[in-house]
Parts: C-alpha cells; structure tokens; sequence
C-alpha cells in the first residue's frame, strides 16, 4: 500500500459556508491514479468540519438551520468571555462536525451514494482561506498523470 499526501485550498465567507469538495477530489483522485484504497480528509483548525450529504439548496438550507439550533450563534459562550473573538459557536459546531472524513475508493471512483457529496464547513465568523489536507492509501497505477 501506498500513501500519497496532497493539499486543496479554497476560499471561504465564514458563517456555516458551505462547499462541495467532491470534484475537486474526484480530480485529485484520478491525476494521481488511485485505483482501491481510500482518501482521508482533514482540515487543520478549530472552526471548520467536514461531511457528506446531498449538496442541494434545500438539504443545504436545512443542514445550516440544523447546526444553528445546536450551536446558535446569539448566546454567551466561556470562550467568548475569555478570549473576545466572538467564534465560541464555531468552535463548538466544528467540534461537533469533526474535522476528518474517509472515503473509501474503488476501480479509480470515489465510493458515494448516488445523492452523496463531500463538503467542508466553515464555521468562523469570518472569511478564511482553508486548507484540506488530502490523503490518498492504496493502489496506485503506474501511468498516473502526476
């Protein structure tokens, strides 16, 4: 077995932003030829998490609703008081989340369910540049286009 390590970075708005990453690692995943294995996300801090879900307006709106009523952004939080960032709901909604994500990949194709994207979550309260560190295991072909 191999591993092969890679990064994504992208932008973000903040606030329960959501993006589909599914793409992006669908390209990651065949410019480096992995044929079976798996792919492990993560992104390093404490205000943003990773998922899967239908990435659709509606699923979108309601996952957001959902993550509002866990963590609402309008109460007091210790870590407010202590350090004065005003992030204490983020933290707490990525803890909530995670920060890591494994996919397992078969035949060079990312095993979702047909309705099924990889987003990340950015819960901070304010834009950042993210960074999703990448980790592919397994059987790699030869004549991958690196």
């Amino acid at each position: 077995m191999e591993i092969r390590t890679h990064q994504l970075e992208l932008s973000t708005r903040g606030f329960t932003d959501i993006r589909d990453l599914t793409d992006a690692v669908r390209d990651l995943i065949g410019r480096e030829g992995l044929q079976e294995g798996s792919v492990l996300l993560f992104v390093p801090g404490s205000t943003a998490g990773l998922a899967t879900i239908e990435f659709e307006s509606g699923a979108v709106e309601d996952l957001r609703a959902a993550i509002e009523r866990l963590a609402p952004q309008g109460i007091r939080y210790a870590h407010d008081d202590r350090w004065g960032d005003g992030n204490g709901f983020s933290h707490v909604r990525a803890a909530l989340l995670q920060p890591d994500l494994e996919v397992p990949v078969a035949r060079g194709e990312l095993l979702l369910g047909t309705w099924q994207q990889i987003i990340l979550l950015d819960f901070d309260n304010h834009p950042r540049r993210r960074t999703i560190v990448c980790q592919l295991r397994g059987n790699f072909t030869a004549d991958a286009q690196r």
